[in-house]
């Protein structure tokens, strides 16, 4: 039996009458075998983490295979309206409700020529993407992103060119997207008819220029020099920015922490955060053994550890800057990738490349990821599930539609359900062994209070038994359940597909009765989430 608590190693505190050993969830990782015991949650709503920033469930498109082209921009097909946007796209991005999306890259951004993308489309170049040797035709671009997202309803976040490209280049996007006019580049936006700015808040200055396959690769030093001379013009022209430097692109790289450290050393004082991406696998190179999905569904928690090691490095450059800001984190490249891992388009235009297949095991995965990031909401303040239509996407589209992979479901409950501000849990959960890992517990929770309304967001990695979890409400237990759904099912390996495009959806979870200690029964292999109301505290 372990208990465990998101915001200290080790304390002893009373809660409901009972005293618990509290440690961080993080620490270790693995199966084997169930330690008896009754799982726990104690919620205290004075106990809480940080105010949920909704950017955390944000996501990203890039100039890459279907993502763009065939994806949400499909000029010709009845399913688009006149300017060639899908609409069917726009709608299920709406009803998602996704509040930020990153464009245009990603690995393209480092080849990219923002002039290329702007202006009458007649005019556009055909280019050839080095990034994923693919024929761009530049018909979608800075301009057409900036409406795209005026009609799903979201915020833009835009990478720049720290590869081919130049600061001054990047501060010349900044004017033409951000200056009202008068000047050359706001002058440029208005010939092409957007006569009102974009005023685009968040900039990625670069992206995973630590890589060797990153057009433009650098080193730390070259690229933490490059980073604030772009941030600098970039102030320049509109001070209200917030700018997000490129830390290490994964933790596997040989420069893990190093390079993050050393990027910092050069531009923390004109950077407001810091970037970090992981994609995680369920293979032989992962888990040791091809399909370990007791060890899998433990990646939520290295998610965890790579965010407390990323926000010390940034804390260390901090105390020795003696710098009174304190850096936010954006995960800005996240999810499961590890089948469809090609990436050369054979110089086609829009060809199907990354089109990941989402099972059920790979969606509880996506539900402890937001789990984790609900966690670290005192840190992480932007996130992005990498990508959302198409490549490693949970929408897919054909010429005839849409379905939703399996992973659009624990997402959309994230965008949907949690709100407000996140409560720091304490747990105690049966536990089980992974070999290398350590202890880890079955029940993995995280909670949002909003006003009348707490969301618990439940992981059961006990892949055969189901679990009772009892709630114990620090404060008079709430009314009643809104809301109670789960994502479970026999069959891991499920998918859904556009012959059977329900075969993995949420069911119906049986509403437990509501008491000062509440018994939530979740099945085996699962990841539910349950709204309580509570009709007696102000909203």
């Amino acid at each position: 039996m372990t208990v465990n608590s998101r915001r200290s190693f080790l304390k002893k505190t009373a809660i409901g009458g009972a005293a618990l050993a509290i440690s961080r969830v993080a620490g270790g990782f693995a199966a084997a075998q169930s330690v008896s015991g009754t799982a726990r949650v104690y919620v205290d709503p004075v106990q809480k983490i940080a105010a949920l920033d909704r950017k955390v469930f944000g996501s990203f498109i890039e100039h890459l295979g279907r993502s763009i082209y065939g994806g949400i921009y499909d000029p010709g097909s009845r399913l688009s309206d006149a300017n060639g946007f899908r609409k069917d796209v726009i709608e299920e991005v709406k009803k998602m409700g996704v509040p930020i999306i990153r464009y245009p890259g990603g690995n393209f951004v480092s080849g990219y020529n923002w002039l290329d993308g702007v202006g009458p489309k007649e005019k556009r170049p055909v280019m050839l993407d080095k990034a994923w040797n693919t024929i761009e035709p530049n018909q979608f671009g800075t301009d057409e992103f900036m409406q795209w997202c005026r009609m799903v309803g979201t915020e833009p976040m835009m990478g720049l060119n720290l590869g081919t490209g130049t600061p001054e280049m990047a501060a010349a996007l900044v004017e033409y997207c951000n200056h009202e006019g008068g000047t050359k580049w706001s002058e440029l936006r208005r010939q092409h008819g957007i006569e009102k700015p974009h005023n685009v808040k968040y900039w990625c200055l670069g992206n995973e220029m630590d890589g060797p396959w990153q057009i433009g690769h650098m080193t730390a030093r070259e690229y933490g020099r490059k980073a604030r001379d772009c941030a600098n013009q970039m102030r320049m022209v509109d001070p209200s920015l917030q700018l997000i430097a490129c830390g290490s692109s994964s933790p596997g790289m040989r420069t893990y922490l190093e390079w993050d450290r050393e990027v910092l050393e050069e531009c923390y004082d004109m950077v407001d955060g810091l970037s970090l991406h992981c994609y995680y696998r369920n293979d032989a190179q992962e888990t040791g053994a091809a399909g370990d999905t007791s060890k899998f569904l433990t990646f939520n928690l290295e998610m965890e550890e790579q965010i407390a090691e990323v926000a010390g490095v940034c804390d260390y450059v901090r105390a020795r800057t003696r710098s009174r800001k304190r850096l936010w984190l954006s995960f800005d490249e996240w999810n499961v990738w590890y089948r469809q891992r090609g990436g050369d388009g054979g110089r086609k235009r829009a060809p199907r490349l990354l089109e990941e297949v989402y099972n059920l095991e790979d969606a509880l995965l996506v539900g402890g990821f937001c789990n984790s990031l609900m966690r670290n909401a005192d840190r992480v303040r932007i996130a992005c599930l990498a990508q959302l239509v198409n490549v490693i996407a949970p929408i897919v589209t054909s010429p005839n539609g849409l379905i939703r992979q399996t992973t659009y479901y624990p997402y959309t409950w994230s965008l949907q359900h949690a709100r407000g501000e996140v409560l720091d849990l304490a747990v105690e959960s049966p536990t089980y062994d992974v070999k290398g890992k350590g202890t880890i517990p079955y029940i993995d929770v995280a909670a949002t209070m909003d006003g009348s309304t707490i969301s618990l967001f439940i992981l059961n990695r006990d892949l055969v038994k189901e679990q009772d979890v009892e709630i114990v409400w620090r404060e008079a237990p709430p009314e009643g359940v809104a809301f109670s759904q789960v994502l479970t099912g026999t069959d891991l390996k499920a998918f859904n597909s556009f012959e059977n495009p329900n075969k993995v959806t949420p069911q119906p979870l049986e509403s437990p009765k509501i008491g000062t200690r509440t018994v939530v029964r979740v099945p085996a292999r699962s990841y539910s989430v349950i709204q309580f109301r509570n009709g007696s505290r102000p909203a």
